[in-house]
C-alpha cells in the first residue's frame, strides 16, 4: 500500500501547477481541461490571484487564506475561477496540515471539469492515504471507496480499506476485503503479498477462526516458506475437529522434518511411538535428532534418555537382520499391512525400489483398516525415495477427514531434499 501524506499532496499540487500571473492566468496547462476556451479568468481577478501567489511563495499562509476567502466571496465567478481559488486553498491546506480544508478543496477540484481523470484519481488517492495516516479510518475508507468506484481492482486502495477495518477491530470486514483481494490475485495469476496473508491470518486469529487461520497459514508456507510458520500450522491441524490420535506419530514426523520439535518430552514421545509402530530405524533417527538439539541426554532425565537411545539403537540393528524373514511372512499374510510395513523398512534402509514394490503389493492386496492412512505412508515412502511426482499422485487420492489429507497436503510443502522417516501401516 502506498502511504500518502501532506508532502505527497503538495507534490501533486505542484505537478498540477499552482501559479497564476495577470498575463498567463488564462493559459494554464492543457492537462487541466480539454477545452482551452473554458479556462476563463476575468481581468479583475488577475491582480488578486497574483497577490495570493506571492503570499504562497513567501509561505505567508494566514494572509493568503484571508485573501483567498475574500476572493471566493465574490459573486458571478467563472467555473475556472472557482477551480483556481480551490487549488490555491488546497496549497494552503497541504502546507499547514489542514486536512479538512484540503479534503474540501480536493473535492471541489475533482468535481470540476478542469482536471483529467488520472489527476482526479491521484487526488482521491492522496486524501485516502492522508486520512489513513492520521488514523481517521472511516474517512480513509470513504475516499478509498470513491477511488474503487472507478477502479474496483486497485490493489493499493483495497489494501488500505482492509487495514483500516483491521485497525478499527472490525475483523470480519477486514477478512472479507482481504479474501476478495486473494480472488483478484488468483484471477490476475499473481501471488498475494506476504503482508496481506499475515494480516488475514491475524484477523482470523482475532475472531478465533482456527480453520480460516490454518488455511491462510498453509498458503503462506507454500508461497513464503519460513520455519516459524510450521509449528502453528501443524498444531492447528492437530486441533481441527476429527483429527485422529492414530496420526500422532505422523504429526511428529512433520514436526521433526520441519525442525519444529522444541522440547525433550516431544522427542521422547516420538521415539516411543516409533518403537511401538515397529519402526526402530525411525526411532533411532528421532533420538539422534533430540540429542543433536541438546533436548535429550541432559538434565534429570538424562539417564532415561540414554536407556531409550540404547533401546532404539539395539532394535534398529536387530531389525536390519530380520528384513528378509519379515518379507516372507508379510507375503503370506491375509492382508497387505505387513507388506506395507516391511516395504517401508526397506525404503528407509536405502532399498527404495524393492521397498516401494512391496508397498504397492500391499496396497493391491488390501484388507487395510485405514486405507487412506496407508496411502499417506506410501506417498511418504515415494518422497523418501525422491519421487515427488508419484507421491503427489498418491496423496491426491486421499479423501479422509481425519487428518490424513491435511498431512498429505503439508508433506508436499516440505522442501524436496530429504524426507522424514516412515510409518507403520494399519
Amino acid at each position: 500500500m502506498k502511504k500518502t501524506s501532506y508532502l505527497f499532496a503538495a507534490m501533486l499540487l505542484a505537478a498540477l501547477g499552482s501559479g497564476f500571473s495577470p498575463v498567463t492566468v488564462n493559459a494554464v496547462q492543457a492537462q487541466e481541461a480539454a477545452d482551452p476556451a473554458k479556462l476563463t479568468v476575468r481581468a479583475e481577478m488577475g491582480k488578486p490571484l497574483a497577490e495570493i501567489q506571492e503570499l504562497l511563495n513567501a509561505k505567508q499562509y494566514p494572509q493568503a487564506i484571508e485573501k483567498i476567502n475574500a476572493l471566493d466571496a465574490l459573486e458571478k465567478k467563472t467555473p475556472y475561477e472557482i477551480f483556481a481559488i480551490q487549488r490555491m486553498r488546497a496549497v494552503v491546506a497541504s502546507s499547514t496540515n489542514d486536512t479538512a480544508l484540503m479534503a474540501s478543496s480536493f473535492d471541489s477540484m475533482i468535481n470540476s471539469e478542469f482536471l483529467k481523470e488520472p489527476e482526479k484519481m491521484r487526488l482521491i488517492e492522496a486524501m485516502a492515504g492522508t486520512y489513513f495516516n492520521e488514523k481517521k479510518y472511516p474517512l480513509a475508507k470513504e475516499w478509498a471507496n470513491r477511488y474503487l468506484a472507478k477502479d474496483p481492482g486497485n490493489v493499493g486502495m483495497n489494501n488500505l480499506i482492509a487495514r483500516a477495518y483491521y485497525l478499527e477491530n472490525d475483523f470480519p470486514n477486514a477478512i472479507k476485503v482481504l479474501n476478495n483481494q486473494l480472488v483478484e490475485d488468483d484471477k490476475a495469476k499473481r501471488n498475494p503479498t506476504q503482508e496481506n496473508l499475515k494480516l488475514l491470518a491475524s484477523a482470523y486469529q482475532q475472531i478465533k477462526d482456527k480453520n480460516g487461520y490454518a488455511t491462510v497459514l498453509e498458503r503462506m508456507i507454500a508461497l513464503y516458506p519460513q520455519k516459524e510458520y510450521w509449528p502453528d500450522m501443524l498444531y492447528s491441524v492437530e486441533r481441527r475437529p476429527g483429527f485422529s490420535d492414530r496420526l500422532r506419530l505422523d504429526l511428529y514426523r512433520l514436526l521433526l522434518k520441519t525442525e519444529s520439535l522444541d522440547d525433550g518430552p516431544q522427542f521422547v514421545e516420538m521415539v516411543e511411538l516409533a518403537l511401538l509402530a515397529g519402526l526402530p530405524a525411525e526411532a533411532k533417527t528421532a533420538v539422534d535428532a533430540g540429542y543433536a538439539a541438546n533436548l535429550l541426554g541432559t538434565g534429570k532425565e538424562a539417564a532415561k534418555h540414554k536407556q531409550l537411545r540404547d533401546k532404539a539403537y539395539k532394535q534398529a540393528a536387530d531389525d536390519i537382520k530380520t528384513l528378509d524373514a519379515g518379507e516372507a511372512s508379510a507375503k503370506n499374510a491375509k492382508t497387505g499391512v505387513g507388506l506395507l510395513n516391511i516395504g517401508y523398512n526397506y525404503v528407509i534402509n536405502g532399498q527404495h525400489e524393492k521397498g516401494l514394490a512391496l508397498m504397492e503389493q500391499g496396497m493391491t492386496k488390501g484388507g487395510l483398516k485405514f486405507a487412506d492412512e496407508a496411502k499417506l505412508h506410501l506417498g511418504m515412502a515415494y518422497l523418501q525415495a525422491g519421487n515427488r511426482e508419484k507421491a503427489k499422485e498418491v496423496f491426491s487420492t486421499i479423501q479422509s477427514t481425519d487428518g490424513t489429507a491435511d498431512l498429505a497436503r503439508l508433506w508436499l510443502l516440505v522442501p524436496a531434499a530429504g524426507t522424514a522417516a516412515a510409518p507403520a501401516a494399519k
